[in-house]
Parts: C-alpha cells; structure tokens; sequence
C-alpha cells in the first residue's frame, strides 16, 4: 500500500502512514488463548472447536466500537495537531477500509485456529492469494479509475475478503476442522471471564508494541510531512523485517503450548530454545542486507531525494533495533505457549510506556536527534528481562498449569481448599449428621467438553452400618 500511494505525492504518502496507524490500533489481533495451544497438545480437540466459536462471538462485539472510532477519526487527528490535509485524506482511506473489519478479525482467528494445529502452508497460500489480489486491486483503482488513496483502501479491502473466504474454503473443502469441529455449541456463550483474562494480555503483549510506533507516528507527524514519510517507510521496512521473528514467534507459541498440554517439558525447552537461535540467525542476516542498501531502499517507496536521505539516515540504528526487537518477538512467543501473558503484557508496557515513549518524546523534541534511540533504548531493556525470566522457568509447574487449563488434570486437594474439619462434638438427639463438603473433584469427564457428558453425578455413601441401607446422596451439576 505504501509503495503505490508513496508515488502519489508525499502528502499521500503521510496519509497512509496514519491510516495505518489507526487501523491497526484498532484491529487489534484477537488471539485464541493459549488454553487452545495447550488443549489441541493435551488431545481434548473438541474443546479448541468451542474456543473458537466463542472467539469469534468476542471478536465480531468488537467491530463495533472500532466503527465508531474510526469514521471520527478525522476530528480526533486535528484534536491532536495533525495536519488538516493529510487528516481528511486519511479519513478518506479509512472510511473505505471500515467494511474490512469483519475479515481481518475473522482471517486472524482463522489462522490460529490453524497454527494451533500445527497446519501452516494454507497460510502461505491464503497470503498469496491475498498479495495477488491487492497488486491487481490497486494497480485497477489507482492507475485504470483514479480513485487515489480512497482506490487504495478498496484495493486493501478487497484482499482482506479475499484470504479470509480463500482460508475459510480450504478448512472446508479440505475437512481440517473435523477433529476439532463439533458444531455450534451453547458452551461458546459461557466462560467469557476466563476467556478474556487472557486474550486481552495475549493481545496486549503485540499491541502495546504496535501501539507505540503509531504514536510514534502520531508524534513525528507533529514536525512535518517530510519526517512522517520517511517514518512510513522505516515502518513499512520493520514490518517486512519482522516476518521472519514473526513467524518463529507463532511457532514457538504452537510448539510450546502443545508441548506444554502433553506435559512434555524437555520438548517445551527445546523449543524456546530452537526459536531464539534461529531468531538471533536471521536478524543477523536481514541486518546485513538492511545496512548494505540503506541509501538506495527509500526509493522504493518515493523519489523525493529528501525523505530517501533521511531514511538512510535512520537505518544503521534500525538495524541494531531490529535485533532487539526479534528476539523480544521470539520471547513473546515462548511467553504465549507457557501462557504468561499477562507477565509479558506488564513488561511490554512498562518498557514501552515507561522508558519508550517518554524518552522518544525528549529525543524527538528537544535533543532533535529523532525516536528510534529511545526504542533501541526500550528493547534492549525487555529482551534482557524476558531471556532472564525464561531461563529461570519453573517448565514442570508451567506444564501442570497446562493441562490443567487443558481439563486433561484437576487442581490439587490443597489448592480446592475443603476449609477445616467439622466437628466431633455429640449432636443433639434427633439431628442427623450432615456429610461433609468433598474435597476431590469426580474423575469424570471434563466439563466443558462438546462431545461427552455436559454433567456428572456424584455418588457418595454415607452412614452405613451393618442391618441397615446405605444413604445415597446424589448431586447433579
């Protein structure tokens, strides 16, 4: 998108920078929780069918407050100082690219829906076809109907449909979702709570870093059109670079998560381990490719000379950045298949919303120097912290956790806390004594599972003696 619109002028070229920026601030990606990485790993599959089902319910409620954001978002960009032509531009793209919504949300959980079963190439095929689609939709509403940067946005919506229906038919028409599929179930409408403890930290552990670049973007456009494209290109640049950490991440989450749900800890180790070096190799590489084309990279992008200049200024302080930021991608990943999310979110915004930011503002507007320093400042700091907090995980409590998300194991005596004893004080004459509360959970079926029981009877004898019937007492959740 960048690369057309960038041909289209500068001004237009800042616009998509920002359209960018909101739209991904607001489509968040909604993730299933890592209770589906370790389920599918622990073999409850049916149970990763209704985690979906009530992933897409959460995710679809979510559309709309992201409406509403986005078609004001011209008068919230002039609230906070943007440049009046370049804001109604971007309320242009915007405005075109809202009806997309629904298919970023629902191609995101497609695709984990996938990943978590360790299915990978339709992916591949469902961003060819989605690449291809947004090539030829641009190359038809920019250069054939001059639709400008609004052509753009309809090129982009169109290309989200087309991989999200692509993907849909290929898990359809190739019945990858038998196993996992067991029909739409009233369970999706329960256990929303523990759902979103740990989607929202799943999600905010990407998005707090999203969400700072584009208030960085939102920053740098407070000085000129000039500074704010060369930030649209050095994004642009970071998002191609990142493929490859991004990928590795995702395994690593799948990888550990089902090695987790299986109770298998040296697997689980292996494969965090696997994903950092890997990760370390190719930053290496990219870097390399990244420092030797530096003065010639922006003009993919533009032909102004002076946002070209600026980019290749910046690019030997990405490079160092780009390493960093891996590897954090690569521990984010680990972080998500264990499923300390909420750790992770934590660390993300302190790094990023306390030292980031804050530091970016100060090098940016006083020292002049610009903001990628405070992020390689930033992340140097949240690598070191979660390689730390990795290296001294506790694997075999994280795989007990697992399988107990999993409903493959039921909480200890201790941690279902029966509370103390009762009495064995004589009871008055005429008072039957009354059973106690039980302390361990019946070892049925797990609830929760579509497929198998939906509730379990509990039998327990009491007050038997010799001569006489055994009282029956019979409880029904």
């Amino acid at each position: 998108i960048s690369i057309f619109c960038g041909h289209l002028g500068k001004v237009e070229l800042a616009s998509v920078t920002l359209a960018i920026a909101v739209t991904r601030c607001q489509c968040s990606r909604a993730h299933l929780h890592p209770p589906a990485l370790q389920t599918y790993g622990s073999k409850n599959l049916l149970r990763v069918g209704v985690i979906l089902q009530r992933a897409t319910l959460i995710i679809l409620l979510c559309c709309f407050p992201c409406c509403a954001i986005l078609i004001n978002i011209e008068q919230l960009l002039l609230l906070i100082r943007q440049d009046p032509e370049v804001s109604r531009l971007t309320q242009r793209y915007v405005m075109a690219f809202v009806p997309a919504l629904p298919a970023v949300f629902l191609y995101n959980l497609e695709t984990r829906y996938l990943q978590n079963q360790m299915i990978m190439w339709p992916l591949v095929l469902s961003g060819i076809v989605g690449n291809i689609v947004n090539v030829v939709a641009n190359c038809i509403f920019l250069y054939v109907l001059h639709l400008g940067i609004a052509g753009s946005a309809w090129a982009n919506t169109a290309a989200q449909y087309s991989q999200t229906i692509f993907l849909f038919l290929y898990i359809t028409g190739k019945k990858l979702h038998v196993k996992t599929w067991g029909g739409w179930s009233s369970e999706c409408l329960l256990e929303w709570d523990s759902f979103i403890s740990l989607a929202i930290p799943s999600m905010l552990m990407i998005c707090i870093e999203w969400w700072t670049y584009e208030i960085g973007s939102f920053l740098i456009g407070l000085l000129s059109v000039i500074e704010l494209s060369a930030q649209s290109i050095i994004y642009e640049v970071s998002v191609v670079a990142f493929m490859i950490p991004l990928g590795l991440s995702t395994a690593a989450s799948v990888q550990v998560g089902n090695a987790l749900g299986a109770g298998d800890t040296e697997m689980a180790k292996r494969s965090s381990s696997t994903s950092l070096l890997c990760t370390g190799g190719f930053c290496i590489a990219v870097g390399a490719i990244l420092a030797t084309t530096k003065d010639v990279l922006g003009y993919i992008f533009t032909s102004e000379k002076e946002i070209v200049d600026l980019v290749a200024w910046v690019m030997p302080v990405y490079v160092v950045f780009h390493l960093f930021e891996a590897m954090c991608g690569a521990c984010s990943g680990v972080l998500r298949g264990i499923g300390k999310q909420k750790f992770g979110a934590i660390l993300n915004a302190v790094s990023y919303y306390g030292v980031g930011l804050p530091l970016g503002a100060v090098l940016l507007f006083v020292a002049r120097i610009g903001l990628w320093l405070s992020m390689l400042a930033c992340v140097s700091i949240l690598c070191a912290c979660f390689i730390t907090y990795i290296c001294r995980m506790d694997w075999k409590k994280a795989a007990e956790e697992a399988q107990r998300r999993a409903g493959v194991t039921q909480p200890s005596p201790e941690q279902l806390n029966p509370g103390p004893e009762p009495s064995c004080k004589a009871l008055p004459s005429g008072v039957e004594p009354v059973p106690p509360p039980h302390a361990y959970p019946p070892a049925t079926v797990v609830r929760g599972c579509v497929g198998m029981a939906r509730s379990w009877a509990l039998c327990v004898v009491g007050g038997w003696s010799p001569g006489k019937v055994p009282r029956i007492h019979i409880g029904w959740e």
